[in-house]
């Protein structure tokens, strides 16, 4: 089958390629530039992914010295809250040590006097007495222990003392 192409018609197919033409070319210049676009924000995203990953590695070497100085800073005060606690009670028994008096009895009468229970114990053993040999004070009579040590401590008035250990009352005829 033959076909008769006349001028116009033919005129019109160029014009109609011509637009083709120009038509493809914008669509692949749009296409270049959209493609250039994301590549410029893969670029940028890829820049801000290894800026967030160098930030976080900084942030985590500053945390974890932190962490080890705040380690530090505890266990300095821990040893300081121990060094406190140590002088208060040094300075507790200071403050004791000036209040109390040991009387070393022999058969319950007074023989010596005497700031420590320290001092008690080590004059006794100059008089015999075995350094191991005490036991706490008790019921019984001080004249039927051999040697026996009365703590006495200080109470409000000046030269003021009374005894630590203090026994049972003994109820008087028969009343309990």
């Amino acid at each position: 089958m033959i076909r008769m192409v006349t001028a116009a018609r033919l005129e019109r197919l160029e014009a109609d390629a011509s637009a083709a033409r120009e038509h493809a070319r914008q669509a692949s210049t749009a296409a270049n530039e959209a493609f250039g676009e994301h590549v410029r924000e893969l670029f940028a995203v890829t820049a801000r992914a290894e800026q967030a990953e160098t930030a976080t590695s900084e942030v985590s070497a500053i945390l974890s010295l932190a962490l080890e100085e705040l380690a530090a800073a505890q266990k300095e005060l821990l040893l300081n809250d121990i060094a406190i606690r140590q002088l208060r009670e040094e300075l507790d028994e200071a403050r004791r040590a000036g209040r109390s008096l040991f009387l070393l009895m022999y058969y319950g009468e007074p023989h010596t006097i005497y700031r420590s229970r320290e001092d008690a114990y080590a004059d006794t053993a100059t008089h015999g007495a075995p350094a191991d040999g005490w036991v706490p004070s008790d019921e019984r009579p001080a004249s039927q222990v051999t040697w026996r040590i009365e703590a006495f401590i200080q109470v409000g008035i000046p030269n003021g003392f009374r005894r630590a250990f203090m026994p049972a009352p003994e109820p008087v005829g028969g009343a309990a």
